[in-house]
């Protein structure tokens, strides 16, 4: 039943959360990388963008195999990035400016230039062997056909001791074994290391994959071919929820702190799974479902997914959601976006910041920032430079912020780790800023009206229109406070009617004015309008 008293704001329930690649979103000192002092010098723009949360890829010394997903020193700031003080000075402006900071933390694997793993590898007698998976062969060959996400067996042998390591991505990241009790002890500790510097909260990577079947059975495949495999034994083990639970526990000794989870699946995605690692409101407080990046643009096929989600959540759980991150192609380069790009952009942002649960935005979402086009000689990404040309890599989603029509688009004063988009001139935050109309102004505006409205930040998500005829419509109800959305996925003038709703107040429109008001009886909607209603 709904509440009826307000719920006490909670930043990370009913603010809106902005991912930073650090690498690509501000450099400070002119070495083409961005930086922390970087982040800190455009603080002042995310809040006035509205942000109440930033949530930074990993910041942590590594060799940089995975950039940064190869941790070799949890405690410890990559000189790429600045210093500690930099960090500590990022987190006491940010919050001065009511912005949370959550970091990213890979409890999967670690580097193999970790010290803990040399120690692991150095003697089959060593305390901290059994950190890792170790694993005698089978008739000559890996102890199973368990493979790799980016390609080839998982398993690596190891010279010296004649065992073989198990690596869920490249084999410069072997994984943790988190059936080892010492494990979630250790791993507090690293994650009490940066509470207490006054981080607000860890997503965690791919954290699904961190336990694996104790039997290390063989993986069914599919389709009948050993390449293809149903990875039913090394993820979504029922360990992988007990030990979410335990951490969530030691998370909640502190206060207002949150972890959301990133669940790893392949398209099209699983809610369902994604869903369980909340585990009743005793698990993750959020996890990332993708389902909605893989769907092809339609506004039945995203009710769908909307829908679904929804259903999944338990009682307890909140959902978030998403439309890019630094592993995938950017929202406005998919496939079947070809056409009205921008258009299209600005329904999805209006989707992302009105739906229930809380929004996170990638960097450069904003201005509608397109992939970038990465030559072979250009490109940093490991898993590129490995299947070239099939797979051209994740760095076209990671180029860097355009923040002007200036030199670098304003990033940095040296050449930038990664070529600039070739828009940036006419598609950055200087210019789009002076646009009312711009899609910059879209996010700023909707941003606004959630800031102040319950509706959107708690209320319950009802359909009105199902995407029949390319219309998505619904109203998110709290109590005596309702808001309509109306959104046109389509070129095409539309009518509509909302029996349910007599008539509305424009709170927010691309093609009318705020304070209109409007009633819902064969109601024209033009092409790709976005409407939000005070009802």
């Amino acid at each position: 039943m709904e509440p009826q008293s307000p719920e006490q704001w909670t930043w990370w329930k009913h603010g809106v959360i902005y991912h930073i690649y650090p690498r690509s979103f501000m450099d400070s000192n002119g070495d083409g990388i961005g930086d922390i002092q970087g982040i800190t010098s455009k603080l002042d723009y995310l809040a006035d963008l509205g942000i109440d949360g930033i949530w930074l890829s990993p910041v942590f010394l590594s060799p940089n195999v995975d950039f940064g997903y190869d941790v070799s020193d949890y405690r410890r700031i990559d000189p790429d990035y600045g210093t500690m003080d930099d960090f500590k000075k990022l987190i006491e402006t940010a919050h001065s400016m009511s912005i949370r900071v959550i970091s990213d933390m890979i409890l999967n694997h670690t580097s193999d230039q970790h010290a803990w793993f040399k120690e692991s590898r150095s003697s089959a007698d060593s305390l901290k062997r059994h950190w890792y998976i170790w694993r005698d062969g089978y008739r000559g060959g890996p102890p199973n056909n368990w493979k790799s996400a980016v390609g080839g067996s998982a398993w690596t042998l190891d010279e010296t001791s004649g065992q073989y390591y198990y690596h869920s991505f490249f084999k410069e990241q072997p994984d943790l074994n988190w059936r080892n009790p010492i494990l979630p002890v250790v791993f507090f500790e690293e994650l009490k290391f940066w509470l207490d510097i006054g981080v607000d909260g860890f997503r965690l990577d791919v954290i699904n994959l961190i336990a694996k079947d104790k039997k290390f059975r063989d993986n069914p495949y599919m389709f009948g071919i050993p390449f293809f495999q149903k990875q039913v034994f090394t993820r979504n083990r029922r360990k992988s929820h007990k030990l979410v639970m335990e951490l969530r526990k030691q998370i909640d000794q502190y206060k207002d702190k949150v972890i959301v989870g990133e669940i790893y699946t392949m398209p099209p995605g699983n809610s369902e799974i994604a869903a369980s690692y909340l585990a009743g409101g005793k698990g993750m407080h959020m996890a990332f479902d993708f389902s909605l990046i893989f769907r092809a643009w339609s506004a039945r096929n995203y009710y769908k997914c909307i829908s679904n989600w929804y259903t999944n959540i338990p009682e307890q759980g909140w959902p978030c959601n998403v439309l890019s991150n630094h592993d995938l192609m950017r929202s406005v380069d998919r496939v079947p976006w070809r056409r009205h790009k921008n258009e299209k952009a600005m329904v999805a942002a209006a989707l992302l910041l009105t739906i229930k649960g809380t929004p996170f935005i990638y960097y450069g979402e904003e201005i509608g920032m397109r992939n970038g086009r990465i030559g072979y000689g250009e490109m940093q990404d490991s898993l590129g430079k490995r299947f070239w040309p099939f797979f051209r890599g994740r760095d076209k989603a990671r180029t860097p912020m355009q923040w002007t029509d200036g030199k670098h688009a304003g990033f940095s004063s040296g050449k930038p780790w990664l070529p600039m988009n070739h828009d940036s001139f006419h598609r950055n935050v200087e210019r789009l800023s002076k646009d009312p109309d711009s899609l910059l102004n879209v996010y700023r505006n909707i941003i606004s009206i959630r800031k102040t409205s319950l509706a959107l930040q708690q209320g319950r998500w009802v359909p009105l229109i199902t995407g029949q005829r390319g219309i998505l419509a619904y109203a998110r109800i709290y109590n005596e406070n309702r808001v309509v959305v109306i959104l046109n996925f389509t070129a095409g003038r539309k009518y509509i009617s909302l029996p349910e709703h007599s008539f509305g107040t424009v709170l927010f429109s691309t093609h009318r004015g705020v304070y209109d008001v409007h009633y819902f009886q064969d109601f024209r909607i033009f092409p790709f309008e976005i409407s939000i209603y005070k009802a």
